[in-house]
């Protein structure tokens, strides 16, 4: 009976308890959760095979349970569902590369034996679930670049056989635990890309079988690294770069004899190099730039003997580049760039065959460049700009066939420029300018379609322009001023078709100006003034028709100024002054807008401010013979019976759009993709479009405020739909979402979800109360903006860009960056918005070319504008202009004049010196930190660059602006009068030493 009684008690515990869901059962609620599989790459996952066959899908040897389940980089949207936990024999679960949003399901914690969980590169919001904690036979747990918020998983500690730990990009807050010093078997630990603060803990140092260590990024740590780190000694690679560390670089580092990388990059560490990191015997990658180190390279680092990259750039380093630098066996990348180190370079540097980079610039070096420097024919960027560098340049250069980059300028070179150097098969820029460097322009007997930029002004160059001028098909920048060059101007060079800048001014160039430079179409600044030019003014010059600047000045020039060029509508600044021309200026047309003083000095010029003509001269455009008609009976009939046609015509095409957009109303249903969890439904979103809730209008759209049933702010932003005959014509629909669906980034606008149906597309974004960046400039409030706001939207506005252009795969430029489209939040944090004219860069990394223009006007890049060519370097210098908005608080177009724009008039008035950064300094600003603003508007100059590679990456420009330490000894700051941002005399008095305090270099 007792056992009867117990068989009883069992069953009607087994009825109490809900039925465990098969494997399949689970597998397929998982599919069920899935609201978009674009690949139909869980097609097999049905009813009618067994799920051991499925995609993604793997089970025990004899087919019972599921061990496995790979289902990553499918691009699938929805939620991870709770049915999971169901599969309780998992081992590995990786959902990695998707979209999967919500939160990260508790039940995943009823899966005993799980060993491995990706979830990384998903849309997970909400905090780490406590209950994964007992997952204690985790091995590899990654959540790398989700949307995860919350304080850090402080107890994730608990995970004793941990391996593998990464919870990167997320927006984790609070300090690294202490408790992480317990983990027993932890090699990868990352917890960079994070908003951490604190210090970092010297309990890292108890993790002795770390091999990987990253924990910088976005993270803000205070004080320095911790001695202990010297105890992880089988620790590989450090990676501590842009997390506000300061301090010393402590000598335990030298006890690290396996660490290959050493990445502390971006900080405000100081002192010395310490000696001990020449005990590093495996070091193979440093990078210690931007930050405030001092002292010599030690002599130790000549023990580095597998070293390939040294980066020490940007620090107040001194003394001599020591010559073992040159010794080092493996060395590929050397930049030392704006220190101060003297003495010459070592002259063995580049004969281990293997240098490919080496950056030397703003040092005050002196003597010979080493003649070995491309021995091996791996070298492909050489960089000696600002320092006093004397002799020739080594002829081996000019036989350097893997050379790319060589700038060499402001320096004291002599010589002549070797031979072949111009006619490398890779080089796409040469600068040697203001030089001493003589001879003559080197021919070349080959076509190079690679160099884009030549720039030999201010040298000693003489001699005729050869005729293999015109070889140069790809050249876009060729800067010849201030030489000795004489003869014509070759014929040739009308074969420059991608030339948009032209500076031959100061020379001794004769003869007539060639009628060819007008097949230059791209030409935009052309400058021959200063030589000795004779003959007309060739009529096919109206030909460059998007030429911006012509200066034909101090020439000996004769005939009348074509009138033609009234109707160039791009040329807003010309001068003629100084020639033999004769005849009448016309007063009308692009005339009307040039100065004055562009006509002086020839004394046959008449016209309007110039006075009058005197007898037998005249000129102008010819006017065409007017002539006035009547219209006869029969033409006034004929034109009535048109008009009365034309508007049956239109009655009728009336009547049938209504009739169709009445049936497209009628059969119209809506559909709602969520990139997260959302609590709210199309018939929400519908209910915000009214008039009153409008808040900006664009060329694509209209964008709504609305409020949500849960209380929720959004931006709705209402697109047109697909047209019905299938055009690809989706006003930016399908690029927005491609790109919005794929990257996550706190400085990146963030879509919520869509609702879509055949006729509009409603975007749903997280709310900015702040509006964009442009109406808070531009608008009445832009007086609230104060520097220190700027400027921390400019930092965050750089890191969205930085984060499309170098951690995207694949690699994203925006094609529309402007102040309208940077967003600001409650907080006045910058997020980069509005992918509509997004473009996927080839992975090649090269730029491409575009049916037609695309972009907002005054912040299009030269390249893009003239040759539909884009790249990332077109959104940095649309980067730029925001940058000259922030600092000048003008508008990039429309107050300047016609033809005029923020960039041509801030290079007029400041001549691009941050020094005359008051000329233009908004004058709403009360109180600025002078130096912070000059720094500022020097990274935007080198953004818009006429010349895309001249212009820095945005990582680059992210590392220029957050590096502003403040000038030693300078003063507070003080208040800006606005008289002061109009003029430049009204300057701070000078220190001892003559230089402003508030205006001391950075």
């Amino acid at each position: 009976m007792r056992f009867l009684l117990l068989f009883l008690l069992l069953r009607l515990s087994a009825a109490a308890r809900p039925p465990r869901m098969s494997e399949q059962g689970a597998l397929l609620a998982i599919k069920a959760a899935v609201t978009d599989d674009p690949q139909s790459a869980l097609a097999s996952w049905n009813e009618t095979t067994g799920h051991c066959t499925w995609k993604g899908v793997t089970c025990t040897p004899s087919g019972g349970h599921v061990i496995a389940l790979d289902i990553s980089n499918l691009s699938l949207a929805g939620v991870l569902s709770p049915e999971v936990g169901h599969l309780r024999f998992l081992v590995n679960l990786s959902v990695a590369e998707n979209l999967f949003s919500g939160p990260v399901p508790p039940q995943l914690s009823n899966i005993p034996n799980l060993r491995y969980l990706n979830l990384s590169n998903n849309v997970f919001n909400l905090s780490f679930p406590p209950e994964l904690y007992r997952l204690r036979n985790l091995q590899v747990l990654d959540i790398y670049n989700n949307n995860m918020t919350g304080e850090i998983p402080s107890r994730a500690y608990l995970l004793t056989n941990l391996r593998h730990l990464h919870i990167g990009g997320n927006f984790f807050t609070g300090t690294i635990p202490p408790e992480f010093g317990t983990f027993p078997y932890l090699e990868y630990l990352a917890v960079s890309g994070n908003e951490l603060n604190g210090t970092i803990p010297p309990e890292i140092g108890n993790i002795t079988r770390l091999k990987e260590l990253y924990i910088g990024y976005y993270n803000t740590f205070s004080g320095g690294i911790p001695k202990e780190i010297g105890n992880l000694s089988q620790l590989k690679r450090f990676d501590a770069a842009n997390c506000g560390l300061s301090g010393e670089i402590p000598p335990e580092i030298g006890n690290l004899q396996n660490l290959d990388t050493l990445f502390l990059q971006v900080n405000g560490l100081t002192g010395s190099l310490p000696p001990q990191l020449g005990n590093l015997k495996s070091l193979k990658s440093v990078d210690l730039s931007n930050n405030v180190l001092s002292g010599e390279i030690p002599p130790s680092f000549s023990e580095l003997k597998n070293m390939t990259l040294l980066n020490l750039f940007r620090n107040k380093l001194t003394g001599s580049i020591p010559d073992f630098i040159g010794e080092l066996p493996e060395l590929q990348v050397l930049q030392l760039w704006e220190n101060n180190f003297t003495g010459i370079i070592p002259q063995s540097l580049g004969t281990n065959g293997k240098l490919r980079e080496i950056d030397v610039s703003s040092n005050k070096l002196t003597g010979n460049l080493p003649p070995n420097l491309c021995s091996g024919n791996s070298l492909r960027t050489l960089i000696t700009l600002e320092n006093f560098l004397l002799g020739p340049i080594p002829e081996s250069l000019g036989n350097c066939k893997s050379l790319a980059r060589i700038r060499m300028g402001d320096n004291y070179l002599n010589g002549s420029i070797p031979k072949g150097l111009l006619s490398l098969p890779n080089l796409s820029q040469v600068e040697l300018q203001d030089n001493l460097l003589s001879g003559p322009f080197p021919a070349s007997d080959e076509l190079s379609t690679t160099l884009g930029q030549i720039s030999l002004s201010n040298n000693h160059l003489d001699g005729p322009l050869p005729p293999s001028i015109g070889n140069f098909a790809g050249v876009q920048k060729l800067l010849l001023d201030g030489n000795k060059f004489s003869g014509r101007i070759p014929s040739q060079i009308g074969k420059l078709q991608q030339l948009s800048k032209m500076d031959l001014s100061h020379n001794e160039l004769s003869g007539p100006l060639s009628p060819e430079m007008s097949q230059c179409r791209l030409l935009t600044f052309v400058d021959l003034s200063r030589n000795q030019l004779s003959g007309e003014i060739p009529a096919e010059i109206t030909g460059m028709r998007i030429l911006n600047y012509l200066n034909l000045s101090r020439n000996h020039l004769s005939g009348s100024i074509p009138s033609s060029i009234a109707s160039m509508q791009s040329l807003t600044s010309v001068d003629f002054s100084y020639n033999n021309l004769s005849g009448m200026v016309p007063g009308t047309g692009q005339f009307s807008y040039f100065n004055y003083t562009s006509f002086v000095g020839n004394p046959n010029l008449c016209g309007p401010y110039l006075g009058p003509c005197r007898e037998g001269i005249s000129g102008g455009a010819e006017r065409p013979h007017e002539r006035s008609r009547t219209l006869s009976p029969s033409m006034k009939l004929l034109l009535v019976i048109v008009l009365l046609v034309c508007s049956i015509v239109f009655a009728v095409a009336a009547i049938v759009k209504a009739r169709a957009l009445k049936r497209a109303s009628e059969a119209r249903s809506w559909k709602l993709t969520a990139f997260q969890r959302l609590e709210f439904t199309c018939d929400d979103v519908l209910d915000c479009l009214k008039e009153d809730n409008i808040i900006g209008k664009g060329g694509a759209g209209i964008v709504y405020k609305g409020l949500m049933p849960n209380g929720e702010l959004v931006a709705v932003k209402r697109l047109p739909g697909m047209s019905r005959g299938g055009s690809s014509h989706d006003h930016g629909f399908n690029a927005e979402i491609q790109t919005l669906g794929r990257i996550r980034h706190r400085h990146i606008v963030r879509l919520l979800g869509f609702c879509s149906n055949n006729e509009t597309n409603l975007l749903v974004y997280e709310y900015m109360p702040n509006g964009s960046l442009g109406e808070m400039l531009h608008g009445k409030k832009g007086g609230h903006l104060v520097w220190d706001t700027r400027y921390k939207i400019a930092v965050d506005a750089a890191k969205g860009l930085c984060y499309l252009h170098h951690d995207c795969s694949p690699l994203i430029v925006h094609r529309d960056v402007k102040s309208n489209n940077i967003l600001l939040d409650s907080s006045f944090e910058a997020h980069v918005a509005d992918f509509g004219l997004a473009k996927f860069l080839q992975d090649s990394g090269a730029s491409e070319c575009m049916s037609a223009i695309a972009g907002s006007y005054g912040y299009i890049a030269p390249e893009y504008a003239y040759t539909l060519k884009v790249d990332e370097k077109s959104d940095v210098y649309s980067f730029g202009v925001v940058l000259l908005e922030l600092v000048a608080g003008r508008k990039p177009v429309g107050e300047f004049g016609d033809g005029v724009d923020i960039v041509q008039w801030v290079r007029k008035l400041t001549n691009g010196s941050k020094d005359n950064v008051l000329k233009i300094i908004d004058p709403r600003l009360q109180t600025v930190p002078i130096h912070e603003v000059m720094h500022v508007f020097y990274v935007a100059m080198l953004c818009v660059e006429e010349q895309a590679v001249s212009r820095p990456t945005m990582r680059e420009v992210v590392q220029m602006l957050t590096e502003l330490p403040k000038p030693p000894g300078s003063k507070p700051d003080g208040p800006l009068k606005a008289s002061e941002s109009e003029s430049v005399s009204a300057t701070p008095a000078s220190d001892a030493n003559g230089t402003p305090p508030d205006l001391l270099s950075i």
